[in-house]
């Protein structure tokens, strides 16, 4: 059994990720997401896809980077 970083669960099935190096270990994908996934820089979603990344912070969207003031590449 291991025990989930985020919510401190014993799962006989857990999920491990390794980011930069170092292994961790979630029950599941919910939890992985809450501990590891990025904040919208805008409105503090979870970016859990393909984001918008700006010298200012990572967007969930392009609506999102527009409304920071982030402006298009050409």
């Amino acid at each position: 059994m291991a025990t989930c970083e985020q919510c401190g669960n014993d799962y006989h099935s857990p999920i491990e990720i390794k980011v930069n190096g170092k292994t961790h270990t979630y029950d599941c994908f919910e939890c992985a997401i809450e501990q590891l996934a990025p904040r919208c820089a805008r409105c503090a979603t979870r970016v859990i896809g393909h984001g918008l990344e700006a010298s200012t912070g990572i967007y969930c969207s392009g609506h999102c980077a527009k409304e920071a003031g982030v402006e298009a590449r050409a």
